[in-house]
């Protein structure tokens, strides 16, 4: 039996990089999927073989679907089929309605949704064989409640979501189980922009009063991929400090 094989997508930094750290360390094989953070994700990968962790760095554009297929097939030839897939790249952008472009448009959706459902029908193939598996794609509390200045993210967050619930249905008779995490605000690079004034009014509005950290976040991401969760699929959790509920 061959050891279990996971794809965290965005695995260079912030939460993607936490997950990926995090399964390593439990054993698992993991492809730490990169684009533009792909030097970075390179690195990461060499600095996990020499604590003797099996980890191995793949490039692709999630908005290209020949790239997404690409990836998949170096892992297959390496490691076979992936087991469980974590859905973590994404974008962010703040900006008024009025002034999000076709091209802000595009890239967003390109990024946080296309890709996810590029990443999903390439494995899904071989945990539909295997008749086991699991997906964990990584929404945001903005999915569930919306947010201003952030419609064109909202709503691309929120069509994770739906993907999610409706992807659970379609493939739970074949033993695949798919979920979601909508983090709150985490402490990460995606976050850089905000200010110090908007980051004390998020901490105080939020009830347990601080920002989430990735490790939480990917401590969340592993619950729901693993059998610590076998009779769970279509499900959102959202960690966020009570700031959504």
């Amino acid at each position: 039996m061959k050891n279990k094989t996971v794809l965290v997508t965005g695995a260079a930094t912030g939460i993607g990089r936490s997950t990926a750290e995090l399964f390593a360390a439990m054993g698992y094989q993991v492809a730490l999927g990169c684009n533009h953070s792909f030097a970075e994700g390179l690195q990461f990968a060499r600095s996990l073989s020499e604590m003797g962790m099996s980890t191995m760095a793949v490039k692709a554009d999630l908005r290209q679907p020949d790239q997404v297929e690409a990836m998949f097939r170096q892992i297959e030839s390496v490691w076979g089929g992936v087991d469980i897939l974590i859905n973590n790249a994404g974008i962010a952008q703040q900006k008024l309605f009025t002034d999000i472009t076709n091209e802000d448009w595009d890239a967003m959706v390109g990024v946080n949704l296309s890709g996810v459902f590029y990443c999903c029908r390439a494995a899904l193939p071989y945990m539909i064989r295997q008749k086991a598996g699991s997906i964990v794609n990584v929404s945001s509390m903005w999915g569930i409640c919306g947010a201003s200045c952030e419609v064109h993210y909202s709503a691309v967050k929120a069509g994770v979501i739906g993907l999610t619930k409706a992807l659970a249905q379609e493939v739970g008779p074949s033993g695949i189980r798919v979920n979601c995490v909508a983090p709150g605000t985490i402490a990460t690079r995606m976050n850089d922009n905000l200010d110090e004034e908007a980051v004390a009014l998020l901490r105080e509005e939020t009830p347990l009063g601080r920002m989430g950290t990735p490790e939480e976040i990917a401590r969340a991401i592993a619950f729901l991929a693993l059998e610590d969760s076998a009779f769970t699929t279509g499900q959102v959790l959202s960690p966020n400090g009570g700031l959504v509920i």
